[in-house]
């Protein structure tokens, strides 16, 4: 048995950890809890949610390995490459190399080897979350009605696209941006909309279109408190 801890970003990233990855992984005897990382403290009660330092992240992670430092734990991370902050580990050097699956390869090694625990495994998602909630967009369709038109057009974005996982970490052309430049309502919707899209979509299919999140999953899936972690050495989808 093993209890995996898994650091998040936000409420929605929050919301998929509880309702997919958890049943997923139960079943293999892998339990785990999603917690979001912890940005301030004020008059005593802790706030969570949002990526905006480093420190931030590294200071929970390594306080997550401190407090349940037991050969069962293992804590891992799902964070966005969109937006991740510019101090952290291997970021800057990583921003030099074309390919999206060498660099977020190369963050997550210098950031495993800057924590240092054989019991961590960051994760860091190509570009953005919603690269999942494009995987079937028709799903945004159904969940904003008056938008199937908008939700086709995201459709054939992905189409063009190799992966999901390829579309940009711009400014503007980021994942969350492209379909909130066709259905406005998303982005102050992403927290109930995107847990029922990726629902309706599922794992399977999450998994088969993000080669980088399904490798992930897969090392999730094969966690044994008797073996360090694996992460492979390189995961790029085939074209």
């Amino acid at each position: 048995m093993i209890n995996l801890i898994v650091s998040v970003e936000g409420h929605a990233e929050e919301a998929f950890v509880n309702q997919m990855l958890v049943p997923h992984l139960a079943a293999l005897d892998v339990f785990c809890v999603a917690t979001r990382v912890e940005f301030s403290r004020q008059q005593g009660k802790t706030h969570r949610g949002g990526l905006i330092a480093w420190q931030k992240a590294d200071r929970d992670i390594r306080l997550w390995l401190k407090q349940r430092n037991t050969r069962d734990v293992r804590v891992t991370t799902m964070y966005d490459l969109y937006k991740l902050p510019g101090d952290a580990p291997g970021r800057a050097s990583a921003a030099k190399l074309a390919d999206p699956f060498s660099k977020v390869h190369a963050i997550e090694t210098a950031i495993q080897a800057s924590v240092g625990d054989p019991r961590f495994l960051p994760y860091i998602q190509l570009h953005e979350f919603e690269a999942m909630v494009l995987v079937e967009a028709k799903h945004l369709g159904d969940f904003y009605p008056t938008h199937r038109r908008q939700a086709a057009r995201l459709a054939d974005l992905v189409a063009r696209h190799p992966t999901p996982e390829h579309i940009d970490e711009g400014k503007d052309t980021a994942p969350s941006k492209r379909i909130i430049g066709e259905i406005p309502a998303y982005e102050y919707g992403k927290v109930a909309a995107a847990p029922i899209v990726l629902q309706n979509t599922g794992l399977p299919a999450i998994r088969q279109a993000c080669p980088h999140f399904g490798a992930w999953l897969t090392c999730l899936e094969r966690l044994d408190a008797s073996m360090p972690l694996a992460w492979p050495t390189l995961v790029r989808p085939p074209l």
